[in-house]
């Protein structure tokens, strides 16, 4: 890709995912919602039987330059007998000449209606297996940093692109979650504050919404297999409704394959292996089609359990 092409590419790149000069979608729709929730979610914190922490990554292995980049760090636990839980997440988004960096610490207050659940299946560690009929609310408190290296672009004449765009918001945001040994559904609002705080002419926060839905069952009354169907939608204003739906079958908590589609026209494919009791390898491969610029990515999951093992 000449220089010049790719001025272009990089410049369609921010305004169709992070715009300053014209608001639209603003954040990532996270692949890995069902392996690191609590990006999504502040309800999930504290949902496991102990705590975990989680990295990962998307969109590093992209051979095409300036496309869509992710990674993200949180850490999770349960407190007051696994009333609340208290969660902390720090992500980078990068895209061409953007990058979104997001810090925040989450509180969730839960409220129980049933026993765990004993199954047999569960014995080893319970990767996403959570108590039975469990209502919880989350929120979070911290900050955003948005950096806009307009000046990469070489675009002369042009006083929109004459400078360099920083900002440092707050945020703030709610989740709500609730689950059983077989369902769950939750939804958030990352970023209440929204399009209230605008430092800049030109810099305006967006408030993008999530929902999600997912099923547990054993095939045939099997304890050995589980087949995990999932849903998440976004909406965020300027921007279309997007989709990501997927099933993944997990064989003893050993090993879990999937895929889905994404409204975004591309696949989704991952493998999981669960790895000596304590940690949990994920792999996703996204790839799309209609003759995408933006090419395929790859992405990888790791998390870690401190406790709660049998």
């Amino acid at each position: 890709m000449n220089k010049i092409n790719f001025k272009l590419f990089v410049l369609l790149l921010a305004v169709a995912h992070y715009p300053f000069v014209a608001e639209s979608q603003q954040t990532p729709l996270f692949s890995e919602y069902n392996y690191n929730p609590l990006v999504v979610n502040p309800a999930y914190a504290g949902m496991t039987y102990g705590a975990e922490a989680t990295l990962s990554n998307y969109g590093y292995f992209n051979a095409i330059e300036g496309s869509p980049k992710n990674s993200s760090l949180t850490f999770n636990t349960p407190i007051a007998e696994d009333k609340m839980g208290l969660g902390a997440t720090i992500s980078r988004d990068k895209i061409g000449v953007t990058t979104n960096t997001i810090a925040y610490i989450a509180y969730s207050y839960k409220i129980f209606f049933g026993a765990k659940n004993n199954k047999s299946y569960m014995r080893r560690p319970n990767w996403q297996i959570y108590n039975n009929k469990v209502f919880s609310f989350g929120m979070t408190a911290g900050m955003r940093q948005l950096n806009e290296d307009l000046l990469e672009l070489g675009i002369d004449n042009d006083p929109e692109f004459a400078r360099n765009i920083s900002a440092t918001l707050p945020t703030i945001g709610v989740g709500f979650l609730y689950n059983t040994a077989d369902f769950y559904v939750g939804f958030s609002a990352p970023n209440l504050l929204g399009s209230q705080i605008e430092l800049e002419e030109n810099v305006v926060a967006s408030n993008p919404l999530y929902g999600y839905l997912g099923y547990r069952f054993f095939p045939n009354y099997s304890e050995n297999t589980m087949i995990k169907p999932s849903a998440l939608i976004k909406y965020e204003a300027g921007a279309p409704l997007q989709l990501d739906a997927n099933i993944s079958l997990s064989y003893r908590n050993i090993v879990e394959i999937g895929a889905g589609y994404r409204s975004t026209s591309s696949l989704n494919f991952l493998v999981g292996v669960y790895a000596l009791n304590h940690i949990l390898l994920t792999y996703q491969h996204n790839a799309r089609f209609n003759n995408s610029i933006l090419g395929n990515s790859h992405g990888l999951v790791v998390t870690f359990k401190f406790e709660g093992f049998d």
